[in-house]
C-alpha cells in the first residue's frame, strides 16, 4: 500500500472564485465550502457556511434572507439555511474557473476542508505519493505564486498500522526555509552531494558558519516534529 499524504495549502490574493469576493465584501469568513457539478457538466454549484453576525448583509440577499440576486460578477448568492450565528448560502458559476479547488481536482484529488479566512483560501487534499504531491504543488504554484504549503501529514506503516507524521513549516523562519530550499535545490542533501556547504553559503550570500547555524536550527525543528 502506498504512503498517503494529506496536504493543507493557503492561497492569498485573487483566485477567480466568487466566494472569495463575497467574503471580502462582507468582511466575514467562510467555512465548509462544498461543490457539486451540474447535470449538464457545464456549471458548478457551491455552498458555503458564512459567518453572519448581526448587521452583516450579504450582497444579493435581502434582509428577510429568502431572496437572491446577482453579485457584481454575475454570480447568484442564494440563502439556504440559518444556523443563527452562521448561515449557508449557495451560488452557481461556470466550470474551469482558475481557482485552487479546480486545480486540485484536475489532478483527480477531491478538495476537502475548504475555507476562506484571513484573506486567503485554505484547501486540504490527499495524494497517494510524493511525486503526485510535487506535480500538484508545481501546478498550483504556477497559477498562484502566493501558494504556501502550510502542513503535510504523511501516513506510513505496515499491517494496517499508521504512523502519522505532522510537519508544520510555519515553525521555520523565512531565512531557515530559504537555507533549506537552496540547499535542497543545489543537491546538498543528495548522495553524492551536488554542492558542499561552502557553495550553498556562497549562493545565499552568507558565511559557511552562518549557513551551518541556520541549517542546524531548521533541521532541529524538523526532527523535533518527526521524532516526538
Amino acid at each position: 500500500m502506498s504512503d498517503g499524504i494529506r496536504a493543507e495549502i493557503r492561497v492569498d490574493g485573487p483566485t477567480g472564485c466568487p466566494a472569495t469576493r463575497l467574503v471580502d465584501r462582507t468582511g466575514t469568513t467562510a467555512e465548509d465550502v462544498t461543490r457539486a457539478v451540474s447535470a449538464d457538466g457545464e456549471r458548478v454549484v457551491e455552498e458555503l457556511l458564512l459567518a453572519d453576525p448581526v448587521g452583516v448583509t450579504v450582497p444579493g440577499v435581502d434582509d428577510a434572507g429568502d431572496e437572491h440576486d446577482q453579485d457584481v460578477d454575475g454570480s447568484e448568492f442564494q440563502f439556504v439555511f440559518d444556523y443563527g450565528d452562521h448561515a449557508t448560502y449557495r451560488f452557481e458559476r461556470d466550470r474551469d474557473v482558475a481557482c485552487p479547488c479546480e486545480v486540485v481536482e484536475a489532478h483527480d484529488c477531491p478538495a476537502t476542508d475548504v475555507a476562506i479566512r484571513d484573506g486567503g483560501v485554505h484547501v486540504a487534499f490527499h495524494v497517494t505519493d510524493m511525486p503526485s504531491l510535487q506535480a500538484l504543488v508545481a501546478d498550483l504554484r504556477e497559477r498562484f505564486p502566493s501558494l504556501d504549503v502550510k502542513r503535510l501529514l504523511r501516513s506510513t506503516g505496515d499491517a494496517g498500522a499508521h504512523n502519522l507524521v505532522f510537519v508544520d513549516r510555519g515553525q521555520l523562519t523565512d531565512r531557515q526555509r530559504e537555507v533549506l530550499e537552496t540547499a535542497h535545490d543545489m543537491g546538498y542533501f543528495a548522495h553524492p552531494k551536488g554542492a558542499n556547504a561552502g557553495e550553498v553559503a556562497t549562493e545565499l550570500g552568507i558565511t559557511r558558519s552562518t549557513f551551518s547555524e541556520h541549517l542546524a536550527a531548521a533541521q532541529s525543528k524538523l526532527m523535533d516534529a518527526i521524532l516526538q
